[in-house]
C-alpha cells in the first residue's frame, strides 16, 4: 500500500512482460506542462480515441497510445492504477472526457479511483467525479481465470464457479 492507495502488480500474460523494454514506458505526466506538451503533439486523429494511462507508485499519470500495453506503460513496474482516458477541450482547457480502470493486465479495482483523481489533479485537468466506465474484475478461485464481472453476475465464465464479491485479481495477495 502506498501513500496514495493500494498498488497493484502486473497479473496479465508473462510473454507481454517479456516485452517491456527497461527504456520504455508511457509519457510521464507530473506537471501542466507535461501535459500540454504531450498534447500538442498528439494528431487530430488520435485525440478522437482514449488513450492507454497508469498512475505509477509515485502517484505520477503515464500516458501512452491506446493499443499501448498498459504493462509497457508503466515500464513493467507495479501501478496504483491503470485503464483509458480521453481528453476533451472544453471553456478553452484541457478535460477528462471518459476514464476507465479497464485493464486486463494489471485488473485494477474500481476503488484505484483516488490515485487517478490526484494524479489527474495534479496536472490540473478537470475531471469527472469516478470513473465513466467501472470494470469489475475477478479471478476465479477455482479455474484461476480473470474474469470481468457484468450486471453484478459473479459467476466465472469460464467454468461457472461462483466468484468472490472482493476484489482478488492478484493470486499474490
Amino acid at each position: 500500500m502506498s501513500a496514495r492507495g493500494k498498488s497493484y502488480r502486473y497479473v496479465g500474460p508473462v510473454e507481454l512482460k517479456a516485452t517491456v523494454r527497461p527504456d520504455g514506458g508511457g509519457c510521464r505526466i507530473g506537471s501542466a506542462a507535461d501535459f500540454d506538451g504531450w498534447i500538442v503533439e498528439r494528431s487530430a486523429a488520435e485525440l478522437t480515441e482514449p488513450f492507454t494511462f497508469v498512475v505509477g507508485t509515485d502517484g505520477v499519470l503515464r500516458l501512452a497510445p491506446r493499443r499501448s500495453e498498459h504493462v509497457a506503460c508503466a515500464g513493467g513496474d507495479v501501478v496504483l492504477s491503470a485503464g483509458e482516458i480521453s481528453f476533451m477541450r472544453e471553456a478553452e482547457r484541457w478535460t477528462v472526457g471518459e476514464v476507465s480502470n479497464q485493464s486486463t493486465g494489471y485488473c485494477p479495482d474500481v476503488t484505484s479511483w483516488s490515485a487517478v483523481a490526484h494524479a489527474l489533479d495534479d496536472v490540473g485537468l478537470g475531471r469527472p467525479s469516478g470513473f465513466t466506465h467501472e470494470v469489475v474484475f475477478r479471478r476465479c478461485p477455482d479455474c484461476q481465470e480473470h474474469n470481468i464481472v457484468r450486471e453484478d453476475d459473479f459467476v466465472c465464465v469460464f467454468c461457472g464457479s461462483d466468484l468472490p464479491e472482493t476484489w482478488n485479481a492478484d493470486p499474490a495477495v
